[in-house]
């Protein structure tokens, strides 16, 4: 389940919040090779160049989807001993719970927090939307929609445990909180470093709600989404889950389409299956699924697209299909300063499925008010 391998750090190559991206030269007998490796400095002392530092390379050496690091356990001393602490914990939240490395957290929905009375009765989110998706890379392309939209809205992101446990390894959400385009984030389940920890979805919500003051909240899992090719072996199935979670504490659940013209899998073509399982099976209560108008672009490979969402979405009809004009989404996602990408397609090889993540964001804005006016905000 584990490989190992210790390396000494040759260079630091980044740091964002939480996380400090590295270059080690490994040193164990299987390789001599150099490799990118992410140290977490929520659970470790961070890293220096000349450190000798302990590393799990499974999932490297397989090849799969850890945005190619290996992933640093420790700091070693000379003797392969462990020559630093981590930051103490906080609180008496603990999450990925019971493995070597759980963290424990301060909790906002936890005895003695500051938010625990404000949370402790605490069963709407009054009308609030919540915009969910299945897959992490949609949280680009709704918050640029909303920003296009409705330029100040209070967005938070609240991350589930289906996808990557750290906050930390989303690189986009580290830029896209330092833009502003992203008030606040909450991690909620296994999953740890957001701004607010929470217990459950549902905590979570209340919180991005009552304690951060969202107007609109953005659910997905993180990066690492696990599929394999079966009709419920998927992590993004908890999308549906999400939408019951809104739906339950009163809010509007908007429902983000994954679709794709391009992905060479027959299952994702179209409206994938992804989502027409945690929309069409998963979510029992209803929600706005926000269908992206494909019809108006012109050209030949979206108008097939077109016709094959409208297919797709026939099997939501238990939802209300909101079909949502994508005038200027196109440009404003050009002309993103953050990187668009999904299954290792950017915006022109597989516009559609950006288009429908902003679909989703730019729904989203008109189920609250206009943005405030600089005297109203004063």
């Amino acid at each position: 389940m584990i490989i190992w391998a210790d390396g000494t750090v040759t260079d630091v190559r980044g740091r964002w919040k939480g996380a400090v991206e590295l270059s080690v030269a490994r040193r164990d007998a299987t390789s001599a090779s150099e490799v990118a490796a992410l140290a977490y400095t929520d659970l470790m002392a961070a890293p220096a160049v000349g450190d000798r530092v302990l590393m799990n390379v499974a999932a490297l050496e397989r090849g799969l989807g850890t945005g190619g690091y290996a992933l640093v356990i420790a700091v070693l001393d000379a003797e392969g001993k462990v020559a630093a602490q981590p930051p103490q914990p906080s609180g008496h939240l603990v999450k990925a719970r019971y493995l070597p490395l759980q963290a424990m957290v301060a909790g906002a929905d936890e005895q003695g927090s500051a938010h625990h009375e404000l949370l402790a009765d605490a069963d709407s989110i009054d009308g609030m939307p919540v915009v969910v998706a299945d897959l992490h890379s949609a949280l680009t392309p709704v918050l640029l929609a909303i920003e296009n939209d409705r330029p100040g809205t209070r967005v938070v992101y609240v991350m589930s445990d289906q996808g990557a446990l750290p906050l930390a390894f989303s690189r986009s959400v580290a830029e896209l909180r330092a833009s502003g385009l992203l008030a606040g984030t909450v991690t909620v389940g296994q999953a740890f470093g957001g701004d607010l920890e929470a217990v459950s979805l549902h905590s979570g919500l209340l919180a991005a709600r009552l304690a951060l003051d969202a107007e609109i909240v953005v659910v997905s899992q993180g990066p690492g989404n696990l599929g394999t090719g079966t009709r419920w072996g998927f992590s993004g199935v908890n999308a549906g889950e999400a939408i019951n979670a809104a739906a339950v504490l009163r809010g509007r659940p908007v429902g983000t389409l994954r679709i794709s013209g391009a992905d060479p899998r027959e299952r994702h073509r179209g409206v994938s299956h992804h989502s027409l399982t945690a929309y069409g099976r998963v979510a029992l209560c209803q929600a706005d699924i926000a269908v992206p108008d494909l019809a108006g672009d012109g050209s030949p490979a979206m108008a097939a697209l077109a016709s094959a969402v409208a297919a797709g979405v026939r099997q939501l009809s238990q939802h209300r299909l909101i079909m949502v004009d994508l005038a200027g989404l196109r440009t404003v996602l050009a002309a993103s300063p953050f990187e668009l990408s999904s299954m290792g397609r950017g915006l022109d090889a597989d516009p559609g499925y950006f288009l429908a993540a902003a679909a989703a964001g730019r729904h989203a804005t008109t189920l609250i008010g206009p943005s405030p006016s600089p005297i109203d905000s004063a």
